[in-house]
């Protein structure tokens, strides 16, 4: 869910991928699901639609759920399974006063201008509603970026542009929230390593796309060839597992 004019490249939605990389709401969401605590007969708006797979888990609570996403082929996907999801752009919400909750998993970090996001998610609450998010926070993928970047600098292809995430620290989004009229309940970074199955491979080859966007093909596969090379002193160990660096935050707001 992504808004092209302030995002350095689009990700492409890939439903396997994000089967296997992205959808951590069946097994990592609980935490948020439990700060967020919906209720029976309550109106909830999920920003990032996803695979649907969230929606359901919120509506089999009995709240009435609504699901926005900017990529078309998501919200496809989430309305095959039944559920009422939208395409609509975080950064154009037209929502109005009419939600108990906003509610968002691994999504945020897509955001670079968070505070015309939130001033749409302050708009779409009623009056006392909550806000309850989880997403990528200060040091992120720290090691994974940092090896990408470097592959790209030790061959002079510029990185401006090509970082697409906004990973900020508590004080910084703290700082977000209130301005836009948020009274913040809860606020925490939480490090969240996660062994990847498939591989950093996999991993790499579904979300280091803004990284190498552009470049010929030999050149994106030796980019993210140099990364693994890096990335195998600190992030691979002697069983061969792969970890992901993920450090997410998790914060609960409201108006």
């Amino acid at each position: 869910m992504t808004d092209s004019s302030r995002q350095p490249t689009r990700q492409p939605w890939n439903p396997e991928g994000y089967a296997q990389h992205a959808n951590f709401a069946p097994n990592q969401g609980d935490e948020a699901l439990s700060m967020l605590a919906p209720q029976q007969g309550e109106r909830i708006l999920v920003l990032g639609c996803g695979d649907g797979t969230l929606i359901e888990r919120i509506a089999k609570r009995g709240a009435e759920v609504v699901g926005v996403d900017t990529a078309k082929e998501r919200v496809a996907t989430a309305q095959e399974r039944g559920v009422d999801a939208r395409v609509m752009d975080a950064y154009q919400m037209t929502f109005d006063h009419e939600f108990d909750a906003v509610f968002s998993y691994g999504l945020l970090h897509w955001m670079l201008d968070p505070q015309t996001v939130l001033a749409g998610v302050k708009r779409a609450l009623k009056p006392g509603g909550r806000f309850v998010a989880e997403f990528g926070g200060h040091g992120n993928t720290a090691a994974i970026c940092t090896a990408l970047i470097a592959a790209l600098q030790f061959r002079g292809i510029s990185t401006h542009g090509r970082y697409p995430w906004y990973f900020p620290t508590p004080d910084e989004y703290r700082h977000v929230l209130e301005t836009v009229g948020f009274k913040v309940k809860s606020l925490a970074l939480v490090p969240s390593p996660k062994i990847l199955p498939p591989g950093m491979e996999r991993w790499l080859t579904h979300f280091a796309e803004p990284f190498i966007h552009g470049l010929e093909e030999d050149l994106r596969f030796t980019i993210i060839d140099n990364a693994l090379l890096t990335l195998g002193y600190t992030l691979h160990d002697g069983y061969d597992n792969w970890t992901a660096d993920y450090v997410y935050i998790r914060v609960s707001a409201s108006v």
